[in-house]
Formats: C-alpha cells, sequence, structure tokens
C-alpha cells in the first residue's frame, strides 16, 4: 500500500493522467455501450452492429503503427490534450441523427473516434514512464489497468441506460463532456518534455517512411522486442475468438439468456479492479516479467477451466467465479507486459512501438474474429476456445523460461532497442 500511496499522492502529474484517462474511458463506454443499443434499435440488423464494430477496428490496423511515428515527433502532453479536444468535437454530428437514413454519420463519427485514439493510447503509454519514479512503474501501470476495468464497468452499466433515457443526443454530450474535463485534466499536468530539434536529411514525407519502418524494425530488432510482439499477435488472435465465441458460448453450452452474458462478461470489470489494486500494490516488490510470465500462465489455465467445466457440469455459477477470478491474473498479465515494453525502449522511440504493437494486436483481432466464426461451425465452439485459453498458457511458459533474458536486458540502464539513424537532438 506505500507504493500506491507513494504514486498517487505524490506524483500529481501522474494523477492527473490516471485521472484523466479514467473519465474519458468511461465516456467512451458509455457511448460504445449505448451506440451498439441505438443502432441495433433504429435498425434492426445485426449487420449494421457488425459495421459499426468493423468501423472501430479499422484505424487501429490501417493508422495505429503511422500514428507512434507522430507521437514520437509532437510533445505527448499537447497530442492528448488536442485529442481529447477533437473527441469533443467530432461527436457533434450526431446530434443531427434521427433515423436510420443518417447511419452513415454514426459511422463516419465512429471512424474519426478510432483515429484519434491511435494517437493518444500511445502518447499516453509514452508518457507514463516520465511521470514516475522506475520503481514504481509496475504500480502506475496497474493503476492505469484498473481504471480502465473501473471505466469498462462503469460506462458500460450507463450506456445502455442513457441510450434507453435520451437516445443518442444524450450518449454524445455525455461522451463529450467526459473529454472536456479530461482536458481540463492533462491542462493541469506540469511536466513538459524537452523540445525536440530534428535535422531533415531527406524530404519530409521520406523521412516519415523511414522512422516508421524503423518502428517495425525496432519491433523485432532484438530477442525480447521478439518475444513481445509474437506473444501479442497469439494472444490477440485468440482474443478476437473469444469476442466472437463468448455470447454463443454462453447461450449454447450455458444455457445463459442475455442478462446472464451481460452480468457473466461485466464480472470481470470486477476482478480486474480487485487485481489491479493488488498488483498496484505490490507492484515494486515483483519483477515484470514474472508479472507477466505467471499472469499469462494463470489467465490461460482459469479460461481453460472456464471453457471445459461445461462439458461436465450444468451451471452458470462457475462462469461467474472464473470471471471474477481471472481478473487478478489479468491485471498482472497487463501492468508487467506494459512494464517490459517500457523499458525495453526508449523515450525517442516509445510512441512508435506502442503504435506498431497495437497495429499488429489489431490484426490479430480480426484475424481471430474471422477464423472463429468459420471454425466455430467447424469444429465447435469449446474446442476455438480452448485453443484461445492454450495461447496465454503456452505464451506464459514461453515468457518464464525467457526471464533471464527478460530480467537482463529489464533491469539494465539502456533499452534494449534504440532507434538508428534517428537525427533528434535534444535542446
Amino acid at each position: 500500500m506505500r507504493d500506491l500511496w507513494q504514486v498517487l499522492v505524490r506524483q500529481r502529474d501522474y494523477r492527473l493522467v490516471l485521472g484523466a484517462g479514467l473519465i474519458s474511458l468511461t465516456g467512451d463506454w458509455v457511448l460504445r455501450t449505448g451506440l451498439a443499443f441505438y443502432v441495433y434499435t433504429l435498425t434492426g440488423s445485426t449487420l449494421a452492429s457488425g459495421g459499426l464494430l468493423l468501423t472501430s477496428f479499422l484505424p487501429l490496423v490501417v493508422l495505429g503503427s503511422l500514428a507512434g511515428v507522430f507521437v514520437d515527433r509532437w510533445d505527448r502532453r499537447r497530442t492528448m490534450i488536442a485529442t481529447n479536444l477533437l473527441h469533443a468535437i467530432v461527436l457533434l454530428p450526431l446530434l443531427v441523427v434521427r433515423d436510420e437514413s443518417m447511419l452513415w454519420v454514426i459511422y463516419l463519427v465512429v471512424l474519426a473516434q478510432g483515429c484519434l485514439q491511435q494517437f493518444f493510447r500511445p502518447a499516453e503509454q509514452s508518457m507514463v514512464p516520465l511521470l514516475v519514479e522506475p520503481r514504481h512503474l509496475v504500480t502506475a501501470n496497474a493503476l492505469n489497468s484498473q481504471s480502465s476495468d473501473i471505466a469498462r464497468l462503469v460506462g458500460a452499466a450507463l450506456g445502455g441506460v442513457l441510450a434507453a433515457v435520451g437516445g443518442l443526443t444524450l450518449l454524445a454530450l455525455v461522451d463529450a463532456a467526459s473529454y472536456l474535463i479530461a482536458m481540463a485534466f492533462l491542462l493541469g499536468v506540469r511536466h513538459r518534455a524537452a523540445r525536440v530539434v530534428r535535422e531533415r536529411t531527406t524530404g519530409a514525407v521520406r523521412q516519415l517512411k523511414n522512422e516508421w519502418i524503423e518502428g517495425l524494425r525496432i519491433c523485432v530488432a532484438g530477442p525480447a522486442m521478439r518475444l513481445v510482439f509474437v506473444f501479442g499477435l497469439v494472444t490477440g488472435i485468440g482474443e478476437g475468438a473469444m469476442s466472437t465465441l463468448f455470447a454463443p458460448f454462453v447461450s449454447s453450452e450455458l444455457g445463459g439468456d442475455g442478462t446472464a452474458y451481460g452480468l457473466i462478461t461485466s464480472s470481470q470489470a470486477i476482478g480486474g479492479i480487485v487485481g489491479g489494486l493488488v498488483a498496484a500494490a505490490v507492484g515494486s516488490r515483483l519483477s515484470a516479467a514474472k508479472m507477466w510470465g505467471f499472469g499469462a500462465l494463470v489467465f490461460g489455465l482459469i479460461d481453460l477451466v472456464l471453457f471445459c467445466y461445461p462439458l461436465v457440469w450444468h451451471s452458470l455459477a462457475p462462469a461467474f467465479v472464473c470471471m471474477i477470478v481471472v481478473g487478478l491474473p489479468g491485471a498482472f498479465l497487463v501492468a508487467g507486459s506494459m512494464t517490459v515494453i517500457q523499458r525495453l525502449t526508449d523515450d525517442a522511440s516509445r510512441g512508435r512501438v506502442f503504435g506498431a504493437l497495437f497495429a499488429a494486436e489489431g490484426v490479430a483481432l480480426l484475424v481471430g474474429i474471422s477464423a472463429a466464426g468459420v471454425l466455430g461451425e467447424i469444429v465447435g465452439i469449446i474446442p476455438v476456445l480452448i485453443v484461445q485459453g492454450l495461447g496465454f498458457v503456452i505464451g506464459g511458459l514461453v515468457v518464464l523460461a525467457r526471464l533471464p533474458l527478460l530480467s537482463q536486458v529489464v533491469a539494465s540502464e539502456e533499452p534494449e532497442v534504440i532507434a538508428q539513424g534517428s537525427s533528434d537532438a535534444r535542446v
């Protein structure tokens, strides 16, 4: 608890960034949940709902990696402030949507928000190591994970209610307000990055291309970063399968209805909140690599129990228990892996690395979603979900097997890979 106190009370700038993220994420979940409800009510079409999900994924796959280049060029605080302001502005067209004929406006807004998010996420993750002491980085990342679960729990619950009460207008206003409040928090951050002067040795477009390629190269340049990259791809495919088949799993294998599905899904956020608190409290006492490896291993084992128990026991209760309990290793997994990535990279290239990793995981999610839809019909729901659990188990075992490498690189004063050929001069 001492670590929590030192991070939350003594690190003012980090506290403001954490609060801004919590508020804006809550607004995101309000809009995301409410939009899904509103679009289906408006159209009665599952195809329209699926199109909404696809639209939200496209910017991650297409823009995610390139956005990281600009994050490394720009001041991270200003980037986060600007994206929050733009988020609030691009929500305004939702106020004029009245019927199905204006569904395209909703898609455009979701697409614009997705594009802005590709700049915000790498900037936020790149800025955290600059706001806390190195020994408190795991604690800070655990608190970030916990705030995501709190936002999901509160925002998802509010989204459906607000959509039913005030429709799309109320959803847009609430989400816009959350971005403006978050922007006010970020304006209070005192940290200022050193000014970066870039010597242009080539044309602007060519230099942009070179920096983008450099970010991709960094992701596979060293053995530790390759492990991070491959782990993200494997587990991303599994998560895509999970997002596609979990509702059919609850319905067909557990015999639950829509209410049961909603409660089971939201129960993971409860476990994640508790898990994030535990991870934050003990973060400075544990190796980030060990947290990542053991978190992934236990996460996968609990998933396997969840997916296999319906073969011998027909009850909803174990599903609730598993979804709550899995939140603890999930929090350790997120906090540990995020800390490892931050320590494997230097500040000049961190935005590009996060952008590339997020984009790769987006591709993996789409692959998992597509494959699960087909394989679920051919081999069944449970076998596909078992593969998802095995992905985390095997990934965790591989991480634990490479602990000597990870511990050596992460504990060193220099990152494993520093961008080569960079023409930055910090003054």
